[in-house]
């Protein structure tokens, strides 16, 4: 059910009646998505070491840059410009391999938009730096929406919904909202809204964060998903670039400064938008935690996981590598090639192995006799014979010798690996004393 107002309160006729005829597909067609995916994701540790946090694979044959790119690609909005900065390299190798299908004939593209100091001397700053550094590119473009992404969270929406809310509020700015309970709600920045659910306050990672209209226990935190008038979102980067004291970022100046002024702000909230609900609660991951990231992977080893890959209505697209089927093999008494509640991808070989509520991406092996358990493998790992894996997250090409056992000792596992507090073992190649490459 929509949450905003009605068009005969909906003030500010005058902008409406210019985007009126803007309706359905006609508004994700005038609308330019920017995806910034420029962050060092620090608090992936070492996971983070040699690609940005949008690269980082996710659930068996993905990259989590892959949901937001879909929801664009199946929201309708075809014109996409994608931030990079620290660490790019993987992460441009993989949309270029990945997402090279859209047609420019028809207006439709991918830009790779890496930090070129086009208007000053300066890396991207901050989240509103990094689009006005790439104004030239939007107004050359010229959208009637600007769409603002972050490409480091898991998710399926349908932004066309949120854009056909943000038109029909008259708004400004609209702002993606989650429900969160309101004891979590310190870790986000909060908004605080009237009934019409337009934006009064916003408060960042606040110790008493305001609740939801009709929801004392939940609190709405942005996601990092915002849409703008595009002309608008010009004037406010130009003021934004001018002010020294600004930091440049949307959450921490544009969005306060907005408040201040009074502007036309409004909150879409994602259960309006949201294609993938289960038992009414739709399903959104922060996966920027090596606890959360190990998590939400293990979900999807679920018999009915939340989030559902298997939609053909809204596909998760991705660069699908030609590799042979998994294989499964020996049935012998002492040694059985099984998985059991896993996800097994393309090239896998599970030798004589058991693997259980683990997610193996592609070109995994485990030989002979060896155990993974609550496992998340990166690709082309080697598993030696007997060797045992528990609650591990295993970074892509590592090679586990014979009889190495990981998640069975703590201390020992404390002194070569990364261990967090929920206890999940972080296992990289340089930690094995290996080359990645």
């Amino acid at each position: 059910m929509r949450r905003g107002p009605t068009p005969s309160n909906r003030g500010n006729g005058a902008r409406h009646d210019q985007n009126v005829l803007l309706t359905g597909a006609r508004l994700t067609h005038r609308t330019l998505a920017i995806v910034l995916a420029g962050g060092r994701g620090e608090r992936l540790g070492s996971l983070t070491d040699w690609r940005a946090k949008p690269a980082v694979p996710f659930g068996g044959k993905f990259r989590i840059i892959d949901f937001t790119l879909s929801n664009c690609v199946n929201s309708g909005i075809r014109r996409i410009g994608i931030c990079t900065q620290y660490k790019a390299q993987s992460l441009i190798r993989h949309v270029q391999r990945g997402w090279s299908f859209l047609d420019g004939r028809f207006q439709e593209f991918i830009e790779l938009l890496p930090a070129q100091q086009r208007v000053s001397a300066n890396w991207y700053r901050g989240t509103a730096d990094a689009v006005f550094q790439n104004i030239d590119i939007l107004r050359r473009h010229d959208p009637a929406f600007v769409l603002v992404l972050a490409g480091d969270h898991v998710y399926k929406m349908n932004y066309g919904r949120m854009i056909e809310e943000h038109v029909e509020r008259g708004a400004d700015m609209t702002i993606g909202c989650v429900a969160v309970p309101l004891e979590d709600a310190t870790q986000f920045g909060v908004m605080g809204v009237e009934d019409d659910f337009r934006v009064t306050q916003f408060m960042e990672k606040s110790s008493s964060p305001a609740p939801m209209p009709g929801r004392a226990d939940m609190a709405l935190a942005s996601m990092g998903i915002y849409v703008f008038n595009a002309a608008f979102l010009y004037a406010q980067l130009a003021r934004d670039e001018g002010d020294e004291s600004s930091s440049h970022d949307f959450g921490r100046d544009i969005i306060p400064h907005l408040v201040r002024e009074g502007g036309r702000l409004y909150a879409h909230h994602f259960a309006d938008s949201c294609v993938n609900i289960t038992n009414g609660v739709p399903y959104w991951r922060d996966v920027g935690t090596i606890d959360a990231y190990w998590a939400a992977n293990l979900e999807l080893t679920r018999v009915t996981p939340d989030l559902n890959l298997y939609d053909k209505e809204w596909p998760i697209w991705t660069y699908q590598e030609q590799l042979p089927p998994a294989k499964f093999v020996f049935d012998d008494d002492d040694r059985r090639g099984h998985a059991v509640d896993a996800l097994v991808s393309g090239g896998c070989i599970i030798s004589g192995s058991t693997v259980r509520r683990s997610v193996l991406f592609s070109g995994v092996r485990t030989h002979s006799n060896a155990l993974v358990e609550d496992s998340v493998i990166l690709a082309n790992c080697d598993i030696g014979r007997r060797a045992v894996l528990r609650r591990v997250v295993l970074d892509a090409a590592c090679r586990i010798p014979p009889d190495m056992r990981i998640g069975v000792d703590p201390v020992e596992d404390g002194r070569r690996f990364h261990v967090t507090a929920q206890g999940i073992i972080l296992v990289t190649p340089e930690m094995l004393g290996q080359r990645r490459y």
